[in-house]
C-alpha cells in the first residue's frame, strides 16, 4: 500500500518506471503496489517499534494468558513464559521477510511473486488475505462492543438496544478503520505512533491497579486440563505453536510495513524492541487483571470489554472504552487491513486499486463474521466462542503459513543470494515464470501431511507444531526441488 494515492505525475518520478517506461502498461503494475520511492521511505525504529506496540495491544493479546490456561493446559506463569519466548522466535521469519521489502521496497504480494510465480503468487496471497479479514473481523467485533459499551454510558436508550447496539457498533467501528487505511501509510504511522506512548502508560496504570487484588501463588496452580503426571512438553510445544501463530501472518507480510523502513537497522531494531516485551506485557496485564476481577468487580473476567463495563464510575468507563477503541483500531488497521488490500490489488492491480482493495476486506470480513453479527440479532444460536473459535484456528491456519514463511526465507537467502530482478517482478516477459511449480510443491506436501495428520491422526505432532514443522519442511523441500541451489543469478536491483 503506497503511502498516498500517487498520480501520473508521480508515477514518471519512479525510477522503475523511468528505466522501463513500458511497464506502467503491464497488467501486473499498478502505483499501489510499486517499489516505494525514496521520500516514502520515512519510518524509523521508532515508528516500526511504534507499530508493533500499536499492534500489540488489543483484546486477544489481553485474552491470550486464559487460551493457553484454558484450551492448552498450561498454568498461568508458563502461559507467560510461552507467548515471551514464541514472539522472540517469530522474530526471527519477521526480521528475514522483512530484509527485502526494505531493500527493494516491495510489498508482501510481489515478493512472493518470486517463489510462485506472477500469477501463482495470488494463490498464497489470498490464504493471507482470507486469514487476516477472519481476524479483522474479530477485531471489529471487539471494537464495536467497546463503542456500545461506551455510547450505553451516555444513553439509556441506547444501552437498551442490547447485542443490536453491538452490532451497529461493529459497522461504525468498521467504518473507522477503513477511513485510517483509505488514507494511506502515514495515517497508519500517525497513529501507531500516537498511540504507542498512550497504550503503555495506561497498561502500566491497569498493572499498578490490579496488582494488590490478586494472589501470586495462582500464577504457579496447574490447570485442570492437564493430568497431574502429564509432562508439560507436549503443551508447552502446542501452545508455543499456537502462540506463533498469532503473528505467523506478520511474518509473511511484514515487507508491506518494512518498504517504508529508511534503512534494514531500522526495521531490526524497531521490531525488537516493539515485539516480544509488548507481547509479554500486555498478556500478563490480561492474566493479572482477569486473576483481580473477582476483587473489582465481584466475578471472574477475562474479557475487558465486558471487565471495564462492571466498573460503576462513568469517568473510567468513557476514558478506559476510549483507549480499548484506540487500541483496536491501532492493531486492526495495520494487522488486518494493509495485508489483504494489498494481496487483492494482486489479483488484478489494473482493475483492483488501494481503495477498491480496502473496501473488498472490510466486506470479506463482514461476511467471515456474517454468523456472530446474526447470532448478536437472534436470528441464528450457536454455542461456539470468539476465544474457542481462534485457540484452534491459531493452529491450523499456522499449518498453512508455515511452508509459505520457509519457502520465502529459502528463496530469497538461498536461491536468489538476496539478488532480485525488480522489473520482472512486474512481467511475465522476465525472468520470473506465471506459475513457479518448486514453490506449490513446497507447499503441498507440508500442507497435505498436516491435513493427514488432523484427519486420520496420523504423526499428530505435524499438525500440533504445525508452524515449526511445515516451515521447516516447506523450506527445505523448496531448496531440494529447486532446478539449482546454486546462486540463482546476480540481478540488477533496477
Amino acid at each position: 500500500m503506497a503511502a498516498t494515492s500517487l498520480s501520473s505525475s508521480t508515477l514518471d518520478q519512479s525510477p522503475l518506471i523511468k528505466q522501463h517506461p513500458g511497464l506502467h502498461d503491464s497488467i501486473y503494475y499498478n502505483a499501489d503496489i510499486a517499489p516505494t520511492l525514496p521520500e516514502q521511505r520515512t519510518w524509523t525504529k521508532w515508528h516500526i517499534a511504534a507499530l508493533w506496540v500499536g499492534m500489540a495491544v488489543c483484546v486477544p493479546t489481553y485474552m491470550l494468558g486464559g487460551v493457553l490456561t484454558s484450551y492448552f493446559g498450561l498454568s498461568v506463569s508458563e502461559s507467560l513464559l510461552t507467548i515471551l519466548i514464541a514472539n522472540i522466535v517469530v522474530l526471527i521469519p519477521l526480521t528475514l521477510n522483512a530484509c527485502p521489502g526494505t531493500k527493494y521496497g516491495i510489498p508482501f504480494p510481489v515478493l512472493l511473486r518470486a517463489s510462485f510465480g506472477i500469477v501463482g503468487s495470488n494463490i498464497p496471497c489470498l490464504i493471507r488475505a482470507l486469514i487476516a479479514c477472519g481476524w479483522f473481523g474479530i477485531q471489529t467485533l471487539f471494537g464495536g462492543l467497546a463503542i456500545h459499551q461506551l455510547l450505553a454510558t451516555f444513553s439509556d436508550s441506547w444501552a437498551s438496544l442490547a447485542t443490536a447496539g453491538e452490532v451497529i457498533g461493529f459497522f461504525i467501528f468498521l467504518v473507522l478503520n477503513l477511513m485510517v487505511v483509505l488514507k494511506g501509510a502515514n495515517s497508519i504511522k500517525w497513529l501507531e505512533t500516537v498511540a504507542a506512548p498512550l497504550l503503555l502508560l495506561v497498561g502500566i496504570g491497569l498493572m499498578v491497579w490490579a496488582m494488590p487484588h490478586i494472589s501470586l501463588e495462582n500464577l504457579l496452580n496447574q490447570p485442570a486440563k492437564r493430568p497431574a503426571d502429564a509432562s508439560v512438553w507436549r503443551y508447552f510445544f502446542a501452545g508455543l505453536t499456537a502462540m506463533v501463530g498469532f503473528w505467523a501472518t506478520l511474518s509473511l507480510n511484514i515487507p508491506d510495513f518494512s518498504r517504508y523502513a529508511q534503512n534494514q537497522k531500522a526495521q531490526i531494531t524497531g521490531q525488537i524492541i516493539g515485539l516480544p516485551l509488548t507481547m509479554f506485557f500486555f498478556a500478563a496485564l490480561g492474566v493479572i487483571m482477569t486473576a483481580a476481577s473477582p476483587a473489582l468487580v465481584g466475578e471472574p473476567i477475562a474479557d475487558p470489554i465486558h471487565l471495564i463495563g462492571k466498573i460503576e464510575n462513568p469517568i473510567v468507563i468513557v476514558v478506559s472504552m476510549s483507549i480499548l477503541i484506540i487500541a483496536t483500531l491501532s492493531t486492526n488497521t495495520a494487522a488486518n487491513v494493509v495485508s489483504p488490500t494489498n494481496d487483492f490489488q494482486n489479483i488484478a492491480p489494473k482493475y483492483i486499486n488501494q481503495t477498491t482493495g480496502v473496501l473488498l476486506t472490510g466486506m470479506v470480513g463482514v461476511l467471515l463474521m456474517s454468523w456472530e453479527l446474526l447470532k448478536k440479532l437472534g436470528f441464528i444460536t450457536s454455542a461456539t466462542s470468539i476465544e474457542s473459535l481462534y485457540s484452534n484456528w491459531l493452529i491450523g491456519y499456522s499449518c498453512l503459513l508455515g511452508p509459505i514463511a520457509g519457502i520465502m526465507i529459502v528463496d530469497y537467502f538461498v536461491i536468489k543470494q538476496q539478488q532480485l530482478d525488480i522489473k520482472s517482478l512486474y512481467t511475465t516477459k522476465g525472468h520470473y515464470p506465471k506459475f513457479n511449480k518448486t514453490g506449490f510443491i513446497a507447499l503441498i506436501i507440508p500442507t497435505a501431511i498436516s491435513l493427514l495428520a488432523l484427519t486420520f491422526n496420523l504423526l499428530p505432532w505435524f499438525y500440533d507444531y504445525g508452524w515449526f514443522t511445515g516451515s521447516l519442511t516447506g523450506g527445505l523441500i523448496y531448496y531440494l526441488v529447486s532446478p539449482s541451489t546454486q546462486p540463482f543469478y546476480q540481478w540488477s536491483a533496477s
